[in-house]
C-alpha cells in the first residue's frame, strides 16, 4: 500500500513524462484534472480521485503511447492495489471506472465520441468499445459511477499545453483529509 509520500515520489520520477499521446506530461494532465474538478466544487474524494485517476500508468510502464502497439494497460485497475487502504471507495470507484465511463458517455451523449482525442479514441476500441444500452443502464448503477463520469468529463479536458494549476503540494493536502483510517495509513505530512 502506498502512502502520500510514496504517491509524491512517484510524480517527483515519473510526473514530467509525456502523456501518452497527448500534448501535456502525467503530472500536468493529473493536475489539471484535479483544477477542474476543484473549479466544479467536487469535494476532496473526488478531487483526489481526479489527481490519481491515472497514476497507473505510470505504476505500469508499457511505454510511450500504447495504443499504437495495440495495447490496453488496463491503468484504471493496475493502481487500485497500491491505493486500497490508504483511500476508501468514494476515492477508488471513480478511479476504476472512469474508463468505464467513457464507454459509458459514448454511448448516452450523441456527440462525446467526436470529441475524443486520438489517442482516446483508439483505447476505447481496446477498453471494449461503446456500451450498448443494457451496459450503459448497469454501469450507471454502479457505485460512485456518476462521480466517475464527472471524472471523465474532466479527464477529457485535462490535455492543454497552457494551464496554469496549483501544484502537487496543495492536492497532497487535499487528499490527505481522504486517507482512510487505518492502522499504518496515515501519511506523513509531505
Amino acid at each position: 500500500m502506498f502512502t502520500l509520500n510514496d504517491i509524491e515520489a512517484l510524480f517527483a520520477r515519473r510526473g514530467g513524462e509525456q502523456y501518452s499521446g497527448e500534448p501535456v506530461t502525467q503530472l500536468q494532465h493529473a493536475l489539471q484534472t484535479a483544477w477542474l474538478a476543484e473549479q466544479e466544487e467536487a469535494d476532496d474524494t473526488l478531487v483526489t480521485a481526479a489527481l490519481l485517476h491515472d497514476i497507473g500508468h505510470l505504476l505500469n510502464d508499457q511505454g510511450q503511447t500504447p495504443t499504437l502497439r495495440g495495447i490496453d494497460d488496463r491503468h484504471q485497475f493496475h493502481a487500485l492495489p497500491f491505493l486500497r487502504g490508504l483511500f476508501d471507495a468514494r476515492v477508488l470507484d471513480p478511479i476504476a471506472w472512469h474508463v468505464d465511463a467513457k464507454r459509458y458517455l459514448c454511448a448516452t451523449r450523441p456527440d462525446y465520441q467526436a470529441g475524443l482525442s486520438e489517442d482516446s479514441r483508439r483505447s476505447l476500441v481496446l477498453q471494449g468499445g461503446v456500451f450498448d444500452d443494457a451496459q450503459a443502464a448497469l454501469f450507471i448503477q454502479r457505485p460512485h459511477a456518476a462521480e466517475a463520469v464527472r471524472l471523465r468529463l474532466w479527464d477529457d479536458r485535462a490535455k492543454q499545453t497552457d494551464c496554469a494549476t496549483p501544484g502537487l503540494p496543495h492536492y497532497l493536502a487535499r487528499a490527505r483529509r481522504c486517507v482512510t483510517a487505518l492502522p499504518g495509513a496515515s501519511a506523513a505530512p509531505a
